[in-house]
């Protein structure tokens, strides 16, 4: 063998050898970089897990691997006998609160350190972001407190004629497919149910949705929250990456939607506007605020947490434009017809499956219109006290939104530790998880509405039941929302009955790619005329 040769294919490249130096440098300086990252909840005596760089405790749900629902049932569990757990983002901090106290502090009695939900709003970008739902700050507190008498129980009477005539429109619908016994997707027509009921109230417009599924209205409606796999990754990255759409300036609201819902809010304004044309509806009260004549006591007598808003108060001026209009009514519009339509089909899911339970609420309907000449009425819906507790229960096993989102904003003491949340950290209360808790509702996965009972509602922690919300931040349109629900309930159940199909899903499977909670391939149900 030729030495000189073999020697010469020994020899290393120095290229080489100071690539391989800088690149053990380099990685050597991320994975202390992170660790040091990691060590920040330690510190802080805050329990956290074993976090995997550089994705943090997030890398399923950034990938895909789970859905939103899922990982944060799974995070919850991991912390069992903790009231907090410390997670990262990558490397960023923030905290999951498990103990309904520590949650009450974070959404009442601290409110003014947590009163942002930490999303990314860029009005300029999409003028339909900037509503209640997601601003902050004294635009939302001027915001909400001028936007509350929309939903005072007077404003709900004058409402509940119009989810009456809806509701005696959806009883007549199922009609037909009743006398034949057929097996149909319940979820798509009570969507088109709270869309006729929305699309009414809060836009004035008369669509005719359970009639003809291909109305303009519900068309626009179903694209916004239409299932595609592009929405559903920005989402997910929005929820682990808050400034996603910060650099890919991304909004979730497709352009075509976002110019539908904008020309007709416009439209609509200007012809009342021009006609002299008043309703007792939502978009009333918009267009006195813009035009600066609802006054600031018709405002503010009706807010019951204005006290609470008090320091968020500002002398910036404050301006109604059409956009804004466009925007309120676009998250009503958006959370008022999917929310309530899920919530029914759920219910009427577990009441299938529940013949006995459906036949109670049933008797408690007729006993109830029975005292009220056959008729639905405002007052009726109130005494139903069994079917509150079949919704709520409802609303307990799938609750619309899975976690409340908050981000601090001042310095805050956390409850029974010795640590202090920083401004900017983001929290979250993983509302379906502790739904889902046997420490609060033991055999969770049984449907059973006595969990309402006010004996029962005693022995567990009021904050461990968050539907809605609570606090300020307390959703705005939620006795709206029960109403509509109990509305159609109360028509359907009063005439027909329902029960599992062949094709019906049991046990149920969730659609992980949907934001609100929503079953997967829809809800298909066996509906027949009362016996």
């Amino acid at each position: 063998m030729d030495i000189a040769r073999y020697s010469t294919l020994e020899k290393v490249d120095p290229w080489m050898l100071k690539l391989a130096a800088i690149s053990t440098l380099v990685l050597g300086a991320i994975y202390i970089y992170f660790r040091v990252s990691y060590s920040y909840w330690k510190k802080r005596g805050i329990p956290t897990l074993k976090t995997k760089a550089p994705f943090g405790d997030y890398g399923n749900g950034l990938f895909l691997k789970k859905g939103l629902q899922q990982q944060i049932t799974e995070l919850y569990k991991r912390f069992e006998g903790h009231s907090v757990g410390g997670l990262y983002r990558f490397n960023k901090p923030s905290l999951m609160i498990r103990d309904p106290d520590i949650i009450k502090d974070i959404l009442v009695k601290d409110f003014d350190h947590f009163y942002s939900r930490g999303f990314t709003v860029n009005e300029k970008m999409e003028p339909l972001q900037g509503h209640l739902f997601a601003l902050s700050g004294t635009k939302w507190r001027n915001l909400r407190v001028k936007m509350t008498p929309t939903f005072t129980s007077g404003k709900m009477k004058m409402m509940f004629g119009t989810l009456v005539e809806c509701g005696k429109e959806l009883e007549t619908v199922l009609q037909e497919p009743a006398k034949n016994g057929e097996v149909i997707e319940i979820k798509d027509l009570l969507a088109r149910y709270t869309t006729d009921i929305i699309a009414s109230c809060a836009f004035g417009v008369q669509c005719n949705c359970m009639r003809n599924p291909d109305a303009e209205f519900r068309t626009w409606g179903r694209k916004i929250l239409q299932p595609s796999f592009k929405l559903f990754a920005l989402r997910v990255l929005e929820f682990w990456i808050p400034f996603v759409s910060k650099i890919f300036r991304t909004t979730f609201i497709p352009k075509d939607v976002s110019n539908y819902f904008r020309k007709m809010v416009k439209e609509t304004v200007e012809y009342r506007e021009n006609n002299n044309v008043q309703r007792n509806d939502f978009m009333q009260l918009m267009i006195q605020m813009k035009n600066k004549t609802l006054g600031a006591s018709e405002g503010e007598k009706h807010s019951d947490e204005k006290a609470d808003l008090d320091n968020l108060k500002s002398n910036t001026p404050f301006e109604v434009t059409m956009d804004v209009i466009a925007a309120q009514a676009f998250v009503f519009f958006v959370a008022g017809y999917e929310t309530s339509s899920t919530t029914m089909t759920f219910c009427l899911y577990e009441l299938a499956l529940n013949p006995d339970i459906q036949n109670r609420v049933r008797e408690e309907i007729d006993a109830v219109l029975g005292k009220h000449g056959g008729n639905i009425t405002y007052e009726s819906i109130l005494e139903m006290e069994y079917l509150d507790k079949v919704v709520s229960e409802t609303l307990r096993k799938y609750p619309p939104v899975i976690v409340i989102t908050r981000k601090c904003t001042k310095p805050a003491k956390l409850r029974g530790t010795d640590a202090t949340v920083e401004k900017g950290t983001p929290v979250f209360l993983p509302v379906m998880a502790i739904h889902h808790d046997p420490k609060y509702y033991p055999n969770p996965e049984k449907f059973d509405p006595e969990r309402f009972s006010e004996e029962e509602k005693s022995k567990r922690p009021h904050f461990s039941y968050l539907p809605f919300g609570e606090g300020p931040r307390l959703c705005i349109g939620m006795r709206f929302g029960l109403m509509q629900t109990k509305v159609g309930l109360v028509n359907l159940l009063s005439k027909y009955e329902v029960s599992v199909s062949e094709k019906t899903s049991v046990p149920l499977v969730l659609d992980q790619k949907s934001f609100i909670l929503s079953p997967k391939g829809g809800m298909w149900l066996k509906i027949v005329n009362r016996a």
